[in-house]
Parts: structure tokens; sequence; C-alpha cells
């Protein structure tokens, strides 16, 4: 994987940190910190990162931590090496009959940012957007890896209040081929899509609009978010994710694929059956996260949701 680019009078703005009300964007060797006054919230990890020379990646999220400063997310985790905090992969990539990569596993795929930029709102929200191209070992022209897909990614972190801290993320993606289709796992599964590989205690627990949702082998139908709550919190205490399908999405509400140990949680999207990526208008993909802490009722997500 080549190294990531970065605009370089960015690298300068943030040497020291940058400052924007509450909420601090400072550089690290690696990547992007989000603070909110004294409290990390994210780590956007923007160099590629690898485990003994295998399954290099960059372009997600980990840590992501609670509002109680406990770390929610995994990277590298035993069971699955190729899960990464709060990521977004796809097991298919075609062009035409030519099946180039997998994503997902990060099998014949790499990732190059290309560009970083910082947004402050004026209401004291952040911006922290990304150009990235994807390509392959399998795709080359005159013998080179030749870029296949431009993602583009805008994640919107929000000041926290004292119950949740709210994080918008938008995921473009535009094909620079012709003929070419992203899909999810090629079994009843499907599995693919915006993705958090969450710790998960013994006393975990989901929920939907419509009450408790029990984790199946296979797809569940969604009612546009799932809650992931247990003894998250330091000492043990509760806290939880919710995961917001945006209603704009195509296919809304997209399934979920749910795990009560040793994997992600998943919006699954589109499924086994891949779609096409046009050239010329991106897909837009938008979900939410909202980070809580103790008990967070499905009526306030649901409020969130409508919002």
């Amino acid at each position: 994987m080549k190294r990531s680019f970065v605009i370089s009078f960015l690298f300068l703005l943030l040497s020291n940190g940058l400052a924007f009300g509450q909420l601090t964007m400072k550089k690290q060797p690696d990547g992007i910190k989000i603070v909110d006054g004294s409290s990390n919230v994210l780590f956007y990890q923007m160099h590629p990162l690898n485990k003994d020379g295998a399954y290099e990646r960059c372009n997600y999220i980990h840590p992501l931590w609670g509002l109680n400063g406990k770390i929610l997310t995994e990277d590298f985790p035993a069971d699955h090496l190729h899960h990464r905090g709060i990521f977004w992969a796809w097991h298919q990539v075609w062009i035409g009959d030519e099946r180039i990569g997998d994503p997902w596993e990060i099998k014949d795929f790499d990732q190059e940012i290309t560009e970083i930029e910082f947004i402050k709102d004026p209401d004291k929200t952040v911006w922290l957007k990304s150009e990235v191209l994807w390509s392959s070992d399998k795709w080359k022209k005159n013998g080179v890896p030749k870029p296949y897909i431009q993602e583009n990614v805008s994640i919107h972190i929000h000041e926290s209040t004292l119950k949740y801290r709210r994080i918008d993320f938008e995921i473009s993606l535009l094909a620079l081929e012709e003929n070419l289709r992203i899909g999810g796992s090629e079994d009843e599964k499907g599995y693919g899509g915006f993705s958090v590989r969450m710790i998960l205690p013994d006393d975990v627990q989901f929920s939907g609009a419509h009450g408790n949702i029990k984790p199946q082998d296979n797809a569940i139908e969604s009612d546009g978010f799932v809650s992931i709550s247990g003894s998250l919190g330091k000492g043990n205490s509760k806290a939880g994710i919710a995961i917001i399908d945006n209603k704009e999405n195509p296919g809304y509400p997209q399934n979920l694929i749910l795990r009560e140990k040793n994997s992600m949680q998943n919006i699954s999207w589109p499924g086994s059956e891949p779609v096409a990526l046009s050239t010329t208008e991106p897909l837009v993909l938008k979900y939410s996260l909202i980070v809580y802490s103790g008990k967070m009722t499905s009526k306030k997500i649901s409020k969130l949701v409508d919002e």
C-alpha cells in the first residue's frame, strides 16, 4: 500500500492542534485525533497500518471513545484480523466479468488517501473530509495498479450533550472504470457495508424501535436503527452505541447483521447481489452513530433518526 498523501499546509495547520470551541483536532504520527475539551472522541487512521506485514489498512476510525473515556472499538481482533473499528467495506468488486479484490478481507486491495480537509461549522461542529482511491494488483495499466474507485468521506462530529454524542458519516463512491460493481458476501448472510467492530460485554443487548432484537446468523430486517448497550462504561457502567441508517439510503431500511460475540455489527447493503457504480453520479451512503452513556430509550433514538 502506498503511503497516504495529505496536503502539506494541513500538516502545518494541525501541528500543534487546532481548537474549534471545545472540539480540537490534533495531528498524531498515524492520523488525526478528535478531542472535545479534555475528552478523547475518536481517532481517524490516516496512514497505512498492518499486523506483521498483513491486513494493511487506513481510512477508518479506531479508537472510538465513550463519553466517560472508555474505548469502545477494537482493531486487529484475534478472531477477525481484518476487522477495524468503524469501517465500510465490501467483499465483491467486479469490473465486467473480472473480480479484482476483496476490500472486506483486505485481499488484493489498497487504499490511498490523496486529500484530507478539516472544516469548522458555525454551530461548533467539525467536519473531517477525505478523498481516497481504491486500487488492486489485479487491475493494472502499463504494469502499474490503476485506481478504479474514488471514495469521498465526510465525518461530521458534534459536541456532546450530557448524555450522548452524534457522529454522521457520508460515503460517496464514484467508479473510475465502466461496468464496475460492488457487493457483500456471496452467501446467504450477504454482509458488507457500514460496520462497527465494538467491544461486546457479556450483558450486551440489542434493541430497535419495536423493542429488543435477537441476533441471528443471517441478516434481519431493521427498524432504521439498532442500539447496542451493556456494561460498556467505566466501572462497567451502562453505555451504548446506536447505529442509524439514513432514510435517503438506497434500500432503506437496510438489513442488519448482528453478533453477540467476536464479530462486527453491520448495516448490510446491497447484500450478496452486486450493484453497479456510475462513472458520473456517485453512490452516496449516509449513517450516524449515537454514542451514549447510561440508557437511551428507543423513543429518543427514533427522534434523532427523524432529525
